[in-house]
């Protein structure tokens, strides 16, 4: 694959060569993102009201879809099409509790651009920065607490510009940490702008 790019007003246009295939690129700055602690949150980042719940959409990507509800609660039985909510949003912390089995692979999108890590497979398969509640592929968490496949955890998220406070089962693992860049699967790359919460299915 190669790249032929030129830089000029602030951006990168050109093209990508790949055997006989071209593709059209144009690449702009990452915004900076650097903004105060909304009014929901206090000064040591707790959060002082309940925004609420919101609705789920259908499914984004094509293919087949295993949500169901059981029991009231969300379930996804095998691969298949993702969710993601019907309204978006700036900065927020928002709360969300997860049953991952053994071998389970999955990821809540903050914005639908930044994949927290939902996953238990095995260790082999995976660098640190690619486990169960890490930013995929940025932050690792720090401390990496115990695996517990099939039994259920909660997720605290605080995302203000692109600083990510993560808690996992009440510990802060990621605290206050810039997230450089989207992450793989990402829906798109306009960081500066709201995005939905996106469930890989």
């Amino acid at each position: 694959m190669t790249w032929e790019l030129d830089a000029k007003s602030g951006k990168l246009t050109g093209t990508q060569k790949r055997g006989d295939q071209t593709m059209q690129l144009t690449g702009v700055r990452a915004p900076v993102l650097k903004r105060s602690a909304p009014k929901f949150l206090d000064e040591s980042g707790a959060a002082l009201q309940c925004q609420g719940s919101y609705r789920l959409g259908t499914a984004w990507k094509s293919g087949n879809s295993h949500w169901t509800v059981k029991d009231g609660l969300l379930v996804n039985e095998a691969h298949g099409a993702n969710l993601k909510t019907t309204r978006t949003f700036d900065d927020f912390k928002v709360h969300y509790e997860v049953n991952c089995p053994d071998d389970g692979n999955s990821g809540f999108y903050l914005r639908g651009r930044y994949e927290v890590q939902i996953e238990y497979e095995p260790l082999t398969s995976n660098p640190v920065e690619r486990r169960i509640g890490s930013i995929y592929g940025r932050i690792a968490p720090k401390p990496e607490l115990p695996r517990t496949p099939g039994q259920w955890e909660t997720f605290d998220v605080t995302l203000v510009g692109r600083y990510v406070t993560v808690v996992r089962n009440g510990v802060t693992t990621i605290d206050r940490q810039e997230i450089e860049g989207i992450t793989g699967g990402a829906l798109d790359a306009n960081e500066a702008e709201p995005g939905p919460f996106y469930i890989q299915g």
